[in-house]
């Protein structure tokens, strides 16, 4: 496709974006009869009918629904090449990462401590659910995402998943509430707990081993996020089932004890990259 024109791509994609015409001019500084052109021009380039109307909006056929995909990694790629290469006269590197919204907050500083504090780094950090951080990962916005759900297996080819560590699972709580000397049976058994919720890997063992105790657990409280689960825990709330490095400070100063380590349960933590022409040297330093 020598006679390609990216020109055509970009009004396409603005369109796409905009949902009408009026505003993609406006945006790119052109008229309106300008982009509706270009648009024409691509159709024909490709065979294809872009868009259809709908009342005053443009609304993209399967057709469009690609071939924005397609822009949409062209472009990115296009930003990622200015950005790498005028990069490479300047100081300071950045390194963008994405989190799990849910993930452990210790965690994450453990993982990045290597590169914090380098006057030649910059870590942007950005938290979200797993779908919205593997999109912005696929479209080259993101370097790595933290998680502890890894992609789903039909995604795997998009993907490069390395597990970076694996905590233990213990039961946690103030000191109070286990200060009698009992067995884990009788504590899971008799204590409230704090559970993740169900669909969690930590869960799913959890409840695994409630079935082969043949216990029928006390639930104070069901939570997805590990940062709310530990303020539950300094409250008094119930036991929770967590890993210790997401109360380290709290265990270190006595706000809360360990009482049991659950064996085969553990926590994996798992960073998510893809395969890049110009991949950021700082993941070297940390994977």
């Amino acid at each position: 496709m020598s006679d390609f024109n990216f020109h055509h791509l970009r009004y396409f994609q603005a369109v796409a974006v905009m949902g009408n015409l009026t505003r993609a001019a406006q945006s790119l500084n052109v008229s309106q009869s300008a982009v509706s052109t270009q648009i024409k021009l691509l159709e024909e380039r490709l065979g294809q009918q872009l868009f259809e109307r709908r009342g005053r909006s443009l609304q993209l056929t399967e057709a469009g629904h690609i071939a924005l995909d397609y822009a949409n990694s062209i472009f990115a790629s296009g930003d990622e090449l200015v950005a790498t290469l005028q990069a490479a006269g300047r100081q300071r590197r950045a390194l963008r990462v994405g989190s799990l919204a849910t993930l452990s907050r210790n965690f994450q500083l453990g993982f990045l401590r290597p590169i914090l504090g380098r006057s030649d780094v910059e870590v942007i950090l950005r938290s979200g659910s797993g779908g919205e951080l593997f999109n912005a990962l696929a479209d080259l916005q993101l370097d790595i995402v933290l998680t502890n759900q890894p992609p789903d297996t039909d995604a795997l080819s998009h993907f490069v998943v390395t597990r970076i560590d694996e905590q233990p699972v213990g039961l946690i709580a103030v000191p109070e509430l286990v200060s009698q000397d009992m067995s884990v049976e009788e504590r899971l058994s008799t204590a409230p707990l704090i559970l993740p919720t169900p669909g969690t890997a930590i869960r799913m063992a959890f409840n695994s081993l409630a079935d082969r105790l043949s216990i029928r657990p006390q639930i104070a409280a069901e939570v997805d996020d590990m940062a709310m689960m530990r303020l539950l825990a300094r409250e008094g709330t119930g036991i929770a089932v967590i890993p210790p490095i997401v109360v380290s400070d709290e265990l270190e100063n006595g706000f809360l004890v360990e009482c049991a380590e659950l064996p085969g349960f553990v926590e994996s933590f798992y960073g998510v990259t893809v395969e890049r022409r110009f991949p950021n040297p700082l993941l070297e330093v940390l994977l």
